[in-house]
């Protein structure tokens, strides 16, 4: 798959795709990332991309005409008959959960919009974006960081990239609800004056103790931090009996 990159930062990307695990995804070509620097499409001695917004207001707004000149760049780059979807980063997205990523990391790829300033010009959005995306409830600098998590969520689920391929099914999310807590060496740790143990059944050797536990965990996690997602979990037929009986025996 492809991702093309437009952005006026592209330094802010080579260091991450070069580093940790997921950068076996991109040195092998199984995610391949194409970066676009949108001032090398200015049409001014300024390389200026930017614009006063019409009716006022604070900031400056992304021209339409220096991303439809990248965008034309990319489409004939990557000479498709049918043409990579334009993803736009932006508060007012969808939301980007794991269902989004499990999509693009079956997918072909797309193009990446990191818009900056106050935004981009609504026709370029209205006109090209096929989805936009937002990492939460909250405002970021620019689209660069939205885009850099959609790529490292997107390469670790290839194949061969975890190296244990049951890693990423076990991730919070896998199933709809969070992950549960996960414990290494030492068997006690002392931390000051408490000793601090790894629980029992994890100790057991018992898989089928040891699943239930990790289960009943995870349960508990999602009931008292995200009950959306139980919920959501509940009404998709995610739960068994043995599920609901634990639940029904929290006090949250």
């Amino acid at each position: 798959m492809r991702f093309d990159v437009i952005t006026l930062f592209p330094d802010l990307f080579a260091p991450h795709l070069a580093q940790g695990i997921t950068r076996r995804a991109f040195e092998s070509g199984q995610v391949e990332v194409k970066l676009w620097p949108l001032r090398d499409f200015a049409d001014n001695n300024y390389r200026r991309v930017d614009d006063r917004t019409y009716g006022g207001g604070p900031g400056m707004l992304m021209l339409a005409e220096p991303l439809q000149r990248a965008l034309a760049a990319i489409r004939t780059a990557r000479a498709e008959t049918s043409p990579a979807p334009v993803v736009h980063f932006t508060p007012t997205g969808r939301r980007m959960d794991q269902g989004v990523v499990n999509e693009f990391a079956a997918g072909p790829g797309a193009v990446l919009l990191c818009g900056r300033y106050e935004g981009i010009d609504q026709r370029f959005i209205d006109r090209h974006v096929g989805l936009e995306l937002s990492l939460g409830d909250f405002v970021l600098s620019g689209g660069e960081l939205p885009a850099l998590a959609l790529l490292d969520a997107v390469a670790r689920l290839q194949d061969g990239v975890l190296g244990d391929a049951q890693s990423h099914q076990q991730d919070s999310f896998s199933d709809g609800l969070l992950d549960c807590p996960h414990y290494s060496r030492p068997e006690q740790l002392v931390d000051g004056d408490e000793l601090l143990p790894v629980p029992a059944p994890l100790l057991s050797g018992h898989h089928k103790d040891i699943a239930r536990w990790r289960r009943e965990r995870s349960l508990e996690l999602t009931a008292r931090r995200r009950p959306d997602l139980l919920a959501a979990a509940r009404a998709q037929g995610r739960l068994n009996a043995a599920d609901e009986k634990y639940l029904s025996s929290l006090v949250i």
